[in-house]
């Protein structure tokens, strides 16, 4: 076994050992590309989304140093046609860019380093094989699929970890450029190579290395296309999981649901794209792991890069973040990003970025972003909350923060206060003129409330619909509000009509703690007015 030729099938057994949610009929569409004209493909999806657990199952599956037939026949793909053709038929090599990257990024000639660490690990494997003193690694592969008639599966994980960590430094750039190009931009690719898999953060085809790379089929964010399937996990399979490990699969769902992407199937040309919803695997383990939901991906990436991105003073960032924080898709346009963290200069482009860090979703129906779900809502908020840039929305949210602890400590005065701040920054008054107008502020009031509350609007209540409730979440001792809403009419009717219809008793089964709101704006005077009433347990 090598560090980078042959490495078997350890990498892999590691997540099959706990709890393994089956991806294993990627195999399948990977077998399809072997050896035509789509050999080459990278597969690009957010930090802790499962590129590495990808990686390593093709390099056990077809590393020809093993015996993986034991790993893989309890596993869909053993049902595949393609199965036993291509399993554990071929010399792997398998290279891990950001490990190597981290290792060696303070040299000037780390891509020297690299080439050589390689070219040394496959001579070990194949010693019988006569090279020139000059040769260079594809000369080596092409030496030995000369000699020895076999073609070889390649591996490069993270693949665009040097082009984001030394960007800066255009001579290794050039290396890296010239050494890519030489393996997947030669008229030798297909003599030496079968398939090539490459996964990153960030698609490749407007990098400075287009010209070695352009041949790629691309797999991301915004068009998984085939792959969609296996960029992270599906409800059934998270519905599955909840079962077995009784959890709710409501709260899951609210926590890390979101992720549109538009599925392709690859084996029926008639069949039309269909949207799929994709969790966010790593947080999903982290959950039963746990025992309970919280924000475990979204500080992967660095916070002060999230908060950098968000700081940014192209025109319309602002406006984009209040309506996605408000629940309000954004329409974008996708074409003009360059694909490169540091080349960012317009709002587009810094949310084509988001989507694919994984800090927005992408409908390509509509062409619109939108916050997937609760966790990426939260850590959005928490940026904004100290943003240098965006005072208003930072304000913003500080005074929802103050609204919900005046609403819990029954303050009715800072509670009319708060939504009445919201009211005069935050709507237009040509648009201020009616009862959903005013459900609209007080939502937007109310931000921040959703860290610790589920939202719901227009309760059914069986006399009625209550405008907004505010369910705790599990893990909260927070108290359940019911929230209604009067325009031009004195406040006390608004807890009049909760009363007169019963709302509490719809809440009964979900909290014994329930406060009622009642929010009025009088228009002649344009204050808003609120009565809060508790209601408990007798």
């Amino acid at each position: 076994m090598g560090a980078y030729i042959n490495k078997g099938n350890a990498g892999f057994t590691g997540y099959t050992n706990g709890e393994y949610v089956d991806k294993t009929m990627m195999i399948a569409y990977i077998n399809s590309t072997l050896n035509t004209a789509n050999r080459l493909t990278c597969v690009t999806r957010p930090r802790r989304f499962g590129k590495s657990m990808a990686a390593n199952m093709l390099c056990a599956y077809y590393d020809k140093s093993c015996d993986s037939s034991a790993l893989f026949d309890r596993f869909a793909i053993a049902k595949d046609a393609s199965y036993k053709e291509h399993l554990n038929k071929y010399p792997v090599i398998y290279v891990d860019v950001t490990n190597f990257t981290t290792k060696y990024q303070g040299h000037d000639d780390i891509i020297d380093i690299l080439q050589t660490r390689v070219m040394a690990d496959i001579r070990k494997a194949y010693p019988s094989v006569d090279y020139d003193d000059d040769s260079d690694l594809m000369d080596i592969l092409c030496a030995i699929s000369s000699h020895t008639g076999e073609k070889f599966i390649i591996i490069i994980d993270e693949w665009d970890a040097l082009c984001r960590e030394l960007a800066d430094r255009p001579a290794i750039m050039n290396g890296y450029v010239n050494l890519l190009r030489r393996m997947f931009k030669s008229g030798d690719t297909p003599i030496v190579f079968a398939g090539v898999y490459m996964t990153g953060i960030l698609p490749i085809k407007k990098y400075g290395t287009q010209s070695a790379l352009n041949d790629f089929r691309e797999y991301s964010m915004t068009n998984a296309g085939s792959l969609a399937p296996y960029f992270g996990f599906l409800p059934e399979e998270v519905r599955a999981l909840c079962e077995r490990r009784k959890m709710d699969f409501d709260m899951l769902r609210q926590w890390y649901d979101g992720y549109n992407l538009s599925k392709v199937d690859w084996r029926n040309d008639e069949a039309k794209p269909e949207t799929i919803h994709i969790y966010n695997p790593n947080s999903v383990m982290h959950a039963f792991m746990f025992g309970q939901c919280d924000n475990y991906w979204a500080r992967t990436e660095s916070f002060e890069s999230l908060r950098r991105y968000i700081d940014s003073d192209f025109d319309g960032v602002k406006e984009t973040l209040q309506s996605l924080i408000d629940g309000k898709p954004v329409k974008i346009s996708i074409l003009s990003f360059g694909n490169d963290l540091n080349e960012i200069h317009s709002r587009d482009e810094l949310f084509t970025l988001m989507v694919h860090l994984g800090y927005v979703s992408y409908n390509s129906a509509d062409h619109t972003v939108s916050f997937p779900n609760l966790e990426v809502r939260m850590e959005i908020i928490e940026a904004l909350r100290t943003s240098r840039r965006h005072k208003e929305l930072s304000e913003l949210i500080k005074a929802s923060d103050r609204l919900l602890q005046a609403t819990q400590d029954m303050d009715e005065q800072a509670v009319a206060t708060a939504v009445e701040y919201v009211h005069n920054h935050k709507v237009a008054p040509n648009f201020y003129n009616n009862e959903q107008a005013l459900r609209s502020v007080v939502r937007m009031a109310y931000l921040t409330a959703i860290d610790d509350y589920q939202d719901i609007q227009e309760l059914p209540t069986g006399k009625g619909y209550a405008d907004i409730v505010y369910l705790p979440r599990p893990q909260s001792s927070y108290p359940a509000l019911v929230i209604e809403l009067k325009w031009d009419e004195p406040v006390n009717t608004a807890i009049d009509q909760i009363r007169e219809r019963d709302y509490p008793e719809v809440l009964r089964p979900f909290s014994d703690n329930i406060l009622l709101v009642g929010v009025s704006y009088d228009k002649d005077t344009k204050r808003h007015t609120c009565k809060i009433e508790q209601v408990t347990k007798e």
